[in-house]
């Protein structure tokens, strides 16, 4: 952490505290290490440095909650731990059996062998694995890269997932979200026309203008007296025309009559920045700027309902923008302007309460939530941190695929429960037969028989699990 020392600037953040807009930043105000200024020149003095920093801080509880985070039991080795000694008792109690009823030698070792052959637990070794690592090639094609074969078992038991907001459940980034245009040229003129002068900005706002000229591959007019007006906006002319770009004070300064003030309203209360454009004293539009919400967020968040599954906003963002989106999307509790260690701390309260807990997130500030998290999620544009301290990437960067991910997790238990089955349904028919309890009505098998038997368990096992593949998302 760092004080300002002279100067002001623009500051993004988002890394630490999720606030998608930068902060402007002045003497005497705290600075984050690591912050990308935008424009203006800043000295500050460094106030904790090293293992006091705030990302050391972040990666000791990225390290201590992996240290503490429970195994998953294996059904297989619990059940196999049981039923292989349980087995070579029975066998043995066979064979002296056998003995003892005068049945011979070669009798009782005959059929000592036969037990032990058709009991062979091939089956039951492959029932989990297999399964497996089915699901997790069907996640890999479905763009869901899972890290640990027992999330593929913890998924199907969430009841509680905790988004992010900043670059989660939004794109992470300013766009433009509302172009109301009054005057006689297309938006796409329009925003030729914005973004050309912003081109030569330093201003945060003026990259989404020219991000979207490069989307769009428009080309940047020639733009020429250009003049930053601080606090204002921008002045500026494309050929005999001025251009002025800016908050409502520019009008003022310019005395320009402005009718539009409802609609600069209906954009502020959506949590947008607004830029008017006027030319030649003349408003031609009103440019919304925000963090967008993603693709199918809106959907998820009502599959994950139907699902019975609670959905939380827990962000570092302001009260108001975070409310205002959750609400868009359907989401009823939010937690705002939390720390990272907050996040964790928040995530450690709903463990207690007995929640089964999802974490999704993407930055720096989320790697101790998510690794503390009993299922953590990060999509694929998050930070290298992030993704290290997921379980899970959704490398298709899709919110539907969390809904996909728990579906194939729900399946797979599933599976392993009908491969469990199956493998003890064949035992339980199996074994008596093999000890000889048909023999009275002729019906009897040998170790050769035995171990076709086997072989055919396993392999009922296998087409069960490659069942899998067929799952329709």
């Amino acid at each position: 952490m760092e004080k300002l020392q002279h100067g002001k600037a623009h500051l993004d953040e988002s890394f630490i505290t999720g606030e998608s807009k930068p902060v402007a930043k002045e003497i005497g105000m705290n600075v984050i290490a690591g912050s990308i200024n935008y424009d203006g020149y800043i000295e500050y003095k460094a106030e904790r440095i090293g293992k006091d920093s705030t990302i050391s801080e972040i990666v000791r509880l990225v390290v201590e909650a992996s240290n503490t985070k429970a195994p998953i039991a294996k059904i297989a080795d619990k059940v196999s731990g049981i039923f292989v000694p349980a087995v070579i008792a029975i066998s043995i109690i066979t064979f002296f059996a056998y003995l003892l009823l005068g049945q011979g030698i070669d009798n009782a070792l005959t059929t000592f062998i036969t037990v032990l052959v058709v009991a062979c637990p091939c089956s039951l070794g492959l029932a989990t694995p297999l399964a497996i690592v089915v699901a997790e090639g069907l996640c890999a094609s479905n763009g869901i890269l899972v890290k640990k074969s027992e999330i593929l078992e913890n998924a199907q038991k969430v009841n509680t997932i905790v988004f992010d907001k900043t670059g989660t459940l939004t794109y992470g980034k300013l766009k433009i979200s509302k172009v109301i245009n009054y005057s006689d040229i297309n938006d796409n003129e329009l925003l030729q026309l914005v973004g050309s002068i912003e081109y030569k900005s330093t201003h945060p706002i003026g990259k989404t203008f020219t991000d979207y000229l490069e989307e769009k591959n428009i080309n940047i007019l020639k733009v020429n007296d250009f003049e930053n007006l601080s606090g204002l906006g921008i002045k500026a002319k494309i050929e005999d025309d001025e251009i002025l770009l800016g908050n409502s004070k520019l009008l003022t300064k310019y005395e320009i009559e402005n009718q539009h003030m409802q609609d600069e309203k209906k954009l502020a209360e959506n949590g947008n920045s607004i830029v008017y454009v006027v030319k030649n004293k003349e408003i031609i539009a009103i440019i919304g700027i925000n963090d967008i919400v993603r693709e199918n967020a809106v959907e998820v968040i009502n599959l994950l309902g139907k699902k019975k599954i609670d959905t939380i906003m827990l962000t570092g963002d302001n009260k108001e923008t975070a409310e205002k989106i959750a609400k868009d999307i359907g989401i009823t509790k939010v937690i705002s302007n939390v720390l990272p260690t907050q996040k964790a701390e928040m995530i450690k309260n709903l463990k207690s309460e007995n929640k089964f807990v999802m974490m999704c997130g993407d930055g720096i500030n989320d790697s101790p939530a998510l690794t503390v998290s009993d299922v953590g999620v990060s999509v694929n544009t998050g930070t290298d941190i992030a993704m290290d301290s997921s379980d899970v990437i959704l490398t298709r960067n899709d919110l539907i695929s969390i809904i996909n991910l728990i579906n194939i997790s729900k399946k797979t238990i599933t599976n392993i429960k009908q491969n469990l089955f199956w493998a003890f349904f064949y035992n339980l028919l199996m074994i008596p037969i093999a000890i000889g309890i048909l023999k009275p009505i002729n019906i009897s098998i040998n170790p050769m028989i035995a171990s076709g038997a086997m072989v055919l368990s396993s392999i009922t096992v296998i087409l069960n699990a490659l069942r899998l593949k067929r799952i329709k998302l």
